[in-house]
Order: structure tokens, then C-alpha cells, then sequence
């Protein structure tokens, strides 16, 4: 009897050695690059999401790089991924879509975002030429300056006074709302008084899911999540259908012209109108109102810097006719140190930890093979806070932007993404950010009432939030 016992005992033991060797060893038809997979199936995913309370680059990235190098291996939620922080490989990577890899998430997101099939949404060729084309008719430089720069004004200006009234405000969730609002307004004509149905919650609810491990069970946050992007897809649905069925009521926004071209564009399916609302929905609100809440926490923490960006603006005032006449396309270009501003905070803040792309195929890279199938983590924000270009580099110091070479910039700054997926919103983005400064510094006083403590999992947030008292200037 004991005899049996000790060799089922023994059978477990050299199975389990063996799939555990099998894990941390991975095929590959070549050398690997250096690292650990962590544990069974959970990999290293629990150091990732331990909070960082820096704007530095996040422990897990920053120990790993210097331990392995600047290309390494690990195990994010159960599946196989190379990062990097390598300039010369990152760059290479982005201008390879389409050949070498494709748009990837890992799988607590694959969900949120339809990737295969008919429907995907990540697809390159005609499909991505398309919708970025799409998306600067709308959201361009040209549409910023013909139609939206006064209508994001006095958005923002309506939405600062409704702040005002109230005691604090908390700026990440507030700035959520008020950019989604608007943005929602361009896609789909939406107006959020009138609406049935608080999209703007569903949507921020999602991103609670986003690097959470994919486990879909009732308590977790990665259920929940699941629920709330059913909920927003299932709306945006009925969106898509009521303005199928009634073309005359058809405002000419982003998706009046997508259903417009439904006949000359195969692929314009109403599942991938759906799907490709959320996603471009997702994108637009949520960089936007990250970047917006710490640039709002280095401005409170930087007086002499908010000093400046106040004079830049009073000066443009003084300049005009009428102080009271709406922000033109010229001042806003006029803006250099308001940009040199919105800059050095996507530096620093850097957003979202990483561009995701999975390999097409067995990619070779300075010695090293990435299988095909892994997913790879492009670490830009490495790169911006890497001293070799960016002297001092934890510092808010948006005077540095004067002095560095462009071409250098090109290479070291990417908070829009690179290659053919650089996002068409990026001008988009910036003009929000800068016209939103204009009319706070210009008609608002604010203060810090508390929070502001960075915690970063690694997608930028707020500990405790970050809690702004506003009120209107005196004429």
C-alpha cells in the first residue's frame, strides 16, 4: 500500500516538475530573450499591478530592464510577453504592422475589443485607412479649426461653471465625463441630458477591468467590467440601428458618415459600426482626461510654471479686440508655452503603459527570437524618462521643450503611439487640453483642496483622487 502511494506521490512530483520546467522554458526556435514567466498561469501579473507611487517608470518594468536588459521576457495574465524599452527595437516594431505583428491587447481587454473575424477592429490595409480617415474628418485639424475649437470652448467653459458651484470636484472622474460628453456629441450627435441611459459610467467602469487578471467570475473586478461593456455595447447597438433606419434625422457626425458609406464600404457592418464606436469612444475620453488631471496636479504643485501659463494667456487677451471673443485657430498655435506645458505633463504622466502588438511571426532581434504568437509591450515611456535625453528627467520642467532637438523628440516621445497606428486624435487631444487651460486660467481661480498622490498599476491614477475647489473670476 505504501508502496503505491509513494509512486502516485512520485508521478505528481515529476509531472508537476515537468510542466513547471515546461512553463519557465517556453519553445522557441532560437534564444529567448532573457527573463522569468513567473508562476503557472499567473506569471508575474501580481507584481505588475502592485501600485507604484511615482511618476518614474513602474518598478516592475524599471527592476526588470536592469536586471535583463533593455528587451525581456515575462507572463502577464497567463500569457507570454516580451517588453521592451529598447529605442532602436520599439521603433522598429511600430513600422512592422501588418507584416511582422498586429494590434493586440492582452486578454483582460481581447474582449472589450472584437479582433477577429469580419467584425475586428484592430485589421490594417483598407479597413485602418478608413477609420483613421474617418477620424480626422471629424476630429482633425481642419474640422479643430473650421468647426469644433468654439464649441469645445464653450463646453468647457459650461462645464467649468457647473464645477464652480460646487464645493470640490473630483478632476479624473469630472474630466471623464466632461470629454466623453463632447466626444460622444461629435460621434453620435449624443446628449447626455437628455439621455436615458449614463454612458459615461458604463464606460469609466470598463477601465477597471483593463489590467485586471481575466477571471469572469461574480465579485471581480474583471466581471464587472464585462457587465458594463455589455451594457455600453448593447446601447451604442440601438444608437446604430435608430439612426439606420432614419437617415433623415442623420446630423452629418462621425457615424452619419460611416452609415452613409455602409453601400461603397463591404466591411461597415452594423456589429463593426458598434464595435469600432467603442473603441475609438474608449480611446478619446480616457487619455484625454488622464492627461488633463495631472497636468491640473504638476500645475498646483508648480506655481512658477502656472504663473507663466497665466501670462501666456492674459497676453493673448490684451492682444485681441474684444477680450471677450472666442479662442481662434492662430491662438491657439500662438500657445508655446502652453504647449511646451501639455507636453512635459504626457511625458511624465505617460498614460498608458505601453503600445501592445502580438507577433505575426517568429520575429529575430539582436540575438534574440520572439516566438510567433507572444504578445510584445513597447515601453515608450522608457523613453521618456530616460536621462541620457531628458536631463533631469522626474522633474516638471516645461521649459526643457525649448531646447530639445526635434529629431530627438521624434525618437523619445510618443504618448500618440508611432508608425501607421499613431493616433489620428493626437491634434485632437492637444487643442482640448489647451483650450480647456485657456478659459480655467482665464476666467477661474482654483486650489488643491487634497489628494494628487500618484498611484500607478500600471496605468496612471490617483490614490485618493485629486480634489479642486473652482470659482469664477470677477469681472
Amino acid at each position: 500500500m505504501w508502496t503505491v502511494g509513494l509512486c502516485i506521490v512520485a508521478v505528481v512530483v515529476i509531472y508537476f516538475s515537468y510542466w513547471l520546467n515546461k512553463w519557465s522554458n517556453p519553445k522557441c526556435n532560437g534564444v529567448l530573450p532573457p527573463g522569468s514567466m513567473g508562476l503557472p498561469l499567473i506569471g508575474e501579473s501580481l507584481q505588475l499591478i502592485v501600485p507604484s507611487y511615482s511618476l518614474d517608470l513602474h518598478p516592475f518594468i524599471k527592476k526588470r530592464a536592469q536586471r535583463y536588459g533593455t528587451i525581456f521576457r515575462t507572463s502577464v495574465a497567463g500569457r507570454p510577453v516580451v517588453m521592451s524599452t529598447d529605442l532602436e527595437f520599439n521603433h522598429y516594431i511600430v513600422n512592422q504592422e501588418g507584416r511582422l505583428v498586429e494590434l493586440w491587447y492582452l486578454d483582460s481587454f481581447a474582449k472589450l475589443f472584437i479582433q477577429e473575424g469580419e467584425n475586428k477592429t484592430n485589421a490594417v490595409g483598407l479597413v485602418h485607412k478608413y477609420i483613421r480617415s474617418l477620424a480626422l474628418d471629424h476630429f482633425g485639424a481642419e474640422s479643430l479649426k473650421e468647426k469644433l475649437l468654439p464649441q469645445i470652448e464653450e463646453f468647457v467653459d459650461k462645464t467649468l461653471q457647473t464645477w464652480s458651484s460646487q464645493n470640490s470636484i473630483e478632476v479624473k472622474h469630472a474630466a471623464s465625463v466632461m470629454v466623453f460628453d463632447f466626444s460622444a456629441k461629435q460621434f453620435f450627435s449624443y446628449d447626455a441630458e437628455k439621455s436615458q441611459t449614463n454612458m459615461t459610467e458604463k464606460f469609466t467602469n470598463t477601465l477597471g477591468g483593463f489590467m485586471s487578471f481575466p477571471l469572469n467570475i461574480p465579485g471581480t473586478a474583471y466581471h464587472k467590467c464585462l457587465k458594463d461593456q455589455k451594457e455600453a455595447l448593447n446601447r451604442l447597438r440601438q444608437i446604430v440601428k435608430a439612426k439606420i433606419i432614419s437617415p433623415e434625422k442623420h446630423r452629418g457626425d462621425f457615424l452619419d458618415q460611416a452609415i452613409n458609406d455602409m453601400d461603397k464600404e463591404k466591411f461597415l457592418s452594423e456589429d463593426f459600426l458598434v464595435n469600432m464606436l467603442f473603441g475609438l469612444l474608449f480611446a478619446s475620453f480616457e487619455s484625454v482626461s488622464a492627461a488633463l488631471s495631472i497636468t491640473l496636479k504638476l500645475l498646483a504643485d508648480h506655481p512658477a510654471v502656472l504663473q507663466e501659463l497665466e501670462a501666456e494667456h492674459e497676453a493673448i487677451l490684451k492682444n485681441r479686440e474684444n477680450p471677450n471673443s472666442m479662442l481662434t485657430w492662430d491662438e491657439y498655435k500662438s500657445m508655446t508655452f502652453t504647449l511646451q506645458v501639455i507636453n512635459e505633463a504626457l511625458r511624465l504622466g505617460n498614460v498608458a503603459p505601453g503600445l501592445l502588438r502580438r507577433a505575426l511571426k517568429d520575429i529575430e532581434f539582436k540575438g534574440y527570437t520572439i516566438p510567433s504568437g507572444w504578445t510584445i509591450m513597447l515601453v515608450n515611456s522608457a523613453l521618456q524618462v530616460n536621462p541620457n535625453t531628458y536631463k533631469d528627467p522626474l522633474a516638471f520642467n516645461p521649459w526643457r521643450w525649448k531646447e530639445l532637438d526635434p529629431l530627438v523628440v521624434s525618437k523619445n516621445f510618443m504618448p500618440f503611439g508611432g508608425g501607421i497606428r499613431q493616433c489620428a486624435g493626437a491634434e485632437y487631444s492637444k487643442t482640448f487640453m489647451a483650450t480647456f487651460l485657456h478659459v480655467l486660467v482665464t476666467k477661474y481661480r482654483w486650489t488643491k483642496v487634497k489628494g494628487g498622490n500618484i498611484a500607478r498599476n500600471p496605468v496612471l491614477g490617483f490614490m485618493d483622487g485629486l480634489h479642486i475647489n473652482f470659482s469664477k473670476k470677477s469681472n
